[in-house]
């Protein structure tokens, strides 16, 4: 039984992005058992895969604002003492950056991942023992396949398999009557919809029997999720929750709409009707994929409109 490392610690949509992979390595490779290194505050998502054995949580962002402090020393040893005792036989860096590439240079495996004209950050790619060219006009999706496939030499197959295990049950403060959950936070300004729209949304899905429910993660997008929420007939703004109960709240929900952000991309994993909305970026590279109730509209100075979001729904919603 061969034991392997996938390396891709962030962020929420990119460690998304990496569970197919995982799926296909457990349909083509039924001996290789494998571990991911995730960041601590993502550990909840490749947790759903089944086929994922343990999680390896790191803390890279935290480690780099106090990179000399005993604490932070303290925490690599460790790190370092777990992954030499998991004995590994090789290591896919997924994330091809030069912190997961150092990362996976702590690990005594053979390291493959990308190569220099494929990796986000070149320079990594002098940590790995074995490199592959994938093309860069493929969604982020579709790279992560194909650089595990030529990595365990396998075909891998049209259809896309996220593979999680679906939470049993919503929030238990989640309404028992069909809600939507609208996902208005991203974190970059220049991503959002403006807040009329989602009002104007809200009120329309409320009147097709669909109560609104409003997340929110920090200060700021709480507030937001308030204000929403007093201007949308009984709508919700959530409370706070972990990524484990945003998980949950979504796998439940009639259908999920919401801006280029990691959540939406998660909705889709759990197989949710999903509508992205995009003002800033190019969904043909990151956007919500290989799911046929998935749905992206809007795109890089494109702004979609209320109209063009609804009639984007299918008809399950």
């Amino acid at each position: 039984m061969r034991k392997i490392l996938i390396i891709k610690t962030s962020s929420l949509g990119d460690v998304v992005h990496a569970l197919p992979a995982v799926s296909d390595i457990a349909r083509h490779c039924p001996d290789i058992t494998v571990d991911w290194m995730v960041e601590a505050s993502f550990s909840a998502i490749p947790a759903l895969h089944p086929a994922v054995r343990h999680i390896i949580p790191v803390a890279t962002r935290r480690w780099r604002k106090a990179p000399l402090s005993r604490e932070t020393w303290q925490e690599l040893a460790s790190l370092r003492h777990q992954l030499r005792e998991g004995a590994y036989d090789l290591t896919i860096d997924l994330q091809g950056l030069i912190k997961s590439a150092l990362l996976g240079w702590l690990v005594p495996a053979h390291r493959m991942g990308y190569a220099w004209s494929s990796a986000r950050e070149p320079w990594a790619t002098l940590a790995y023992q074995e490199r592959f060219a994938i093309p860069w006009n493929l969604h982020a999706v579709a790279r992560n396949r194909l650089l595990t496939a030529q990595a365990l030499g396998y075909e891998p197959e049209p259809e896309v398999r996220y593979g999680l295990k679906l939470p049993s049950a919503p929030p238990p403060w989640a309404p028992g009557e069909p809600y939507v959950v609208l996902l208005h936070a991203t974190s970059r300004p220049h991503k959002e919809w403006p807040e009329s729209y989602w009002i104007e949304l809200g009120v329309r899905l409320q009147q097709q029997g669909l109560r609104a429910i409003i997340p929110g993660g920090s200060a700021i997008e709480r507030e937001r999720a308030a204000r929403l929420a007093s201007r949308i007939p009984a709508a919700l703004a959530a409370p706070v929750m972990d990524l484990a109960a945003l998980a949950a709240l979504l796998a439940h929900a009639q259908c999920v709409i919401g801006v280029d952000t990691g959540l939406s991309h998660l909705a889709t994993a759990l197989n949710r009707p999903v509508v992205a909305i995009f003002t800033a970026t190019r969904p043909e590279d990151t956007g919500v994929y290989g799911s046929p109730l998935a749905v992206n509209c809007g795109g890089k100075k494109q702004m979609p409109s209320v109209e063009t979001v609804m009639q984007a729904l299918p008809a399950s919603c």
